[in-house]
């Protein structure tokens, strides 16, 4: 083989955990996460790299705002697309590795001219959601602006295969693997249902390179990724989702890559790991080589945080024991946040190379956090100013003008009683640190630790967690609402249909909480129900009060709600309404009737039998148009195929099998279509009732609102404006035989409207 060239380099620029759109409300500090991402996007332009990585997060949110997605779109757009030619060759099928309506890779697209084509999978923040499942990356696809790909559609089974990429004698198999939960994606590598795909020929010439979006370090036993769990053939793997930056590969002996953790472009915390300077790099990869350039950004905001406990200060330590101590406390911690100000500053300036110093220049406001140990070993108190006011001193000075300080204790006991209800709650948990910093607590395992010290009975615990993950991290303001009630009405069905018995009920709970949660802990998921949101008010502006989705009195139920309710409202005028439980011990659906109180008429029986279900249209256009219900609607409907209701007293049938047809009234109850043959049963000699003649049955309308006297329907065949005959046809199920049912079928008006004039 020849020797490599320049010819042959690939130069990929990576970056991860962008968040643009972090805190974009702040007036301050609104525009500092798409300021960032545009530096980034000029340095693939400025450096003329072969394409660009992201491993995660580009949004801060799933739901990204106008102007975030504005501002993304806006810097591709300038710095991804031009006349210069893309040199990298796709050798996989598009098809495989990329989906949606476009899938094929953007720079292959004939209508645009990509120069830097830019790659990214989805991290938890802007992970698809939603009908259609969609991502805002989708919307990125779809406009030729970023080629998403390493999706993982399913949680419990995931398939990565690479973008095989060549740039004259380099061969890239870029693999990806976007966000999955920790937990769930720790139990799937664990029963091997994670399957990699390899290149058919020649695997010993690529450079395998992956980007994941994971826990990389391990918060709990199983929330995290171990780096032993991904393949030994990888070459390098580009870390997302952790916001320190470790730009400079690391190896890892015992698989033999390397690792690479771009980390934030952004601080999203005020925490150690976000005050490291932030970097990007250049990965240039020739044949199975590869060398990291790694580049500071300079447009990020001075960070600077420092931790001291006032009783190993020199100054300070003399307090503790001296009464009226506050005002000389807060002027010594005073002096120190001016000291952290002046050295974010000038740290800033030694990053801006390229300035001269003889320039003005703006210096953004830093962010400053001081962590106070103001704990007290040798006795005595620390009198400390209220933080919030303590940190308003410095307005105009720092970026962060709410939090500057953060007081805190330091652990001395091995556990601790809860004041409210007496539950001993472990001192080195998460939910114990109420002084320490809330930034260092992931909801997950502050949710763990309270529960694991609690009694519930109806709500599952590991779903409680996710609900509540969902309600902190997604932004989900329903979530938790949707969760309890799911819980309940599932738990209160389960009790109606298996346990009648009063005596086991809190046996009954435990057991079906207890199935719940080990179905949650095998990766069973239950899918919520959809949302029905009250009509949105013509005034309401959504860039300004949000999207009125996310507003808590703009939900209106949930489906189980909505199974509920149903069961209360199909309850007969007699009251006829039965458990589930004995309508299943006929052996089969008893059939549902269902009596309309009021004038208008008197609904027909209903019948259950096979796949589609008939459903009158409620409209006051009164045309009895008859909806047929897809499989994929039998949810909404669930409750008639039980045979909830049954009839008082069956009906005598004379014939053979019967099928249940029904004319519709005005009020649009439910009706079929049904054809009779000839002769197939005797008709009554009461004039109420039409008779079915040869021929094809049109569909009519019967009106049983008022009854009329038998004379004036002698003949119930009618004609229509055309002179065609109009047969009324009723159901075989109405009994040929003299009953106490024949006053819900007197003689009707005919439904035809009234002609100018009669003769």
């Amino acid at each position: 083989m020849p020797a490599f060239t320049d010819a042959d380099t690939i130069r990929i620029l990576v970056a991860t955990d962008s968040h643009v759109g972090y805190n974009e409300r702040d007036p301050i500090r609104g525009d500092d996460s798409w300021k960032s991402f545009h530096e980034v996007m000029c340095l693939a332009k400025e450096r003329d790299v072969d394409m660009v990585l992201l491993a995660g997060d580009l949004f801060h949110e799933n739901k990204p705002s106008r102007k975030s997605m504005y501002q993304v779109m806006r810097s591709l757009r300038m710095n991804c697309f031009g006349d210069k030619p893309c040199e990298l060759d796709m050798l996989s099928d598009p098809s495989e590795v990329f989906a949606g309506a476009f899938a094929y890779a953007n720079y292959e697209d004939p209508d645009i001219n990509v120069a830097i084509p830019v790659f990214s999978i989805h991290g938890n923040h802007d992970d698809p959601s939603g009908e259609g499942h969609l991502a805002a990356l989708d919307l990125l696809q779809v406009s030729g602006l970023v080629n998403y790909y390493g999706r993982t559609p399913e949680s419990d089974n995931i398939l990565i295969k690479p973008v095989l990429l060549q740039k004259g004698q380099t061969k890239l198999a870029l693999y990806g693997m976007s966000n999955v939960r920790d937990e769930r994606l720790f139990r799937t590598f664990r029963s091997g249902d994670v399957k990699f795909f390899q290149p058919g020929v020649q695997k010993d010439d690529w450079f395998n390179l992956m980007s994941v979006h994971q826990n990389h370090f391990a918060h709990t036993e199983t929330g995290y990724l171990p780096e032993h769990f991904l393949p030994d053939f990888l070459d390098l793997v580009v870390w997302g989702h952790e916001h320190e930056c470790l730009i400079e590969p690391r190896l890892n002996p015992e698989m033999n890559f390397h690792v690479m953790q771009p980390g934030s472009s952004v601080a999203t915390s005020l925490m150690p790991g976000e005050a490291a300077t932030k970097h990007v790099a250049i990965v240039s990869i020739t044949g199975r080589e590869f060398k990291s350039e790694s580049i500071r950004l300079k447009t990020i905001r001075p960070f600077v945080i420092k931790e001291i406990a006032l009783a190993d200060d020199l100054v300070t330590k003399k307090l503790a024991k001296k009464s009226d101590h506050r005002s000389e406390l807060t002027r010594r911690l005073i002096a120190i946040v001016d000291e952290l100000i002046e050295q974010a500053n000038t740290e800033w300036l030694e990053a801006q190379d390229d300035v001269d110093q003889d320039d003005e220049i703006e210096i953004p406001l830093p962010l400053i956090r001081l962590r106070v140990d103001f704990s007290t070993p040798d006795g005595g108190t620390f009198d400390t100013e209220n933080p919030q006011r303590f940190s308003n001193r410095f307005v105009g000075k720092v970026a962060n003008v709410n939090d500057v300080i953060q007081f805190h204790r330091r652990k001395a006991g091995a556990s601790r009683r809860a004041q409210d209800d007496g539950v001993i709650i472990p001192e080195d948990s998460a939910a114990s640190n109420r002084d320490g910093t809330i930034d260092s607590v992931q909801v997950s395992q502050l949710v763990r630790d309270f529960l694991q010290a609690q009694s519930l009975t109806i709500l599952p615990q590991n779903s409680f967690g996710d609900a509540v993950n969902q309600f902190v991290d997604k932004d989900d303001k329903h979530a938790m609402e949707l969760f309890v009630n799911d819980s309940l009405v599932s738990q209160v069905k389960h009790l109606m249909v298996e346990h009648e018995q009063e005596d086991d009920v809190e046996a009954a709970m435990e057991e079906f909480k207890s199935h719940l949660e080990e179905m949650w802990a095998k990766g069973h998921k239950r899918t919520r129900g959809k949302t029905k949101l009250k009509p949105k008010p013509d005034n309401w502006d959504s860039e300004i009060d949000g999207h009125w989705a996310d507003q808590p009195g703009a939900l209106m139920r949930s489906d189980a709600e909505d199974e509920v309710a149903e069961e209360d409202d199909e309850e007969d005028a007699d009251g006829g309404k039965v458990s589930r439980a004995a309508a299943k011990k006929k052996g089969k659906p008893a059939a549902t009737t269902k009596a309309t109180a009021g004038n208008k008429g008197t609904a027909p029986a209903k019948t259950t039998r096979g796949k589609k279900k008939v459903v009158a249209d409620d409209g006051d256009d009164g045309d009895g148009d008859v909806q047929m219900v897809d499989d994929d609607e039998e949810d909404d409907i669930e409750l008639e195929d039980d045979g909830l209701f049954v009839k008082d007293a069956p009906t005598k049938g004379r014939g053979s099998t019967r099928q249940a047809a029904s004319s519709t009234s005005k009020s649009g109850a439910t009706a079929k279509k049904a054809s009779a043959s000839a002769g197939a049963s005797k008709t009554r000699a009461a004039p109420s009732r039409a008779t079915a003649a040869t021929g094809i049955a049109k569909q009519s309308k019967l009106n049983f609102s008022q009854p009329t006297p038998a004379s004036s329907l002698r003949s119930q065949t009618a004609t229509n404006g055309r002179g065609k005959k109009v047969v009324h046809e009723l159901s075989d199920d109405i009994s040929d035989d003299d009953d106490d049912d024949d006053d819900a079928f007197e003689p009707a008006l005919t439904t035809s409207k009234p002609t100018r004039s009669r003769r």
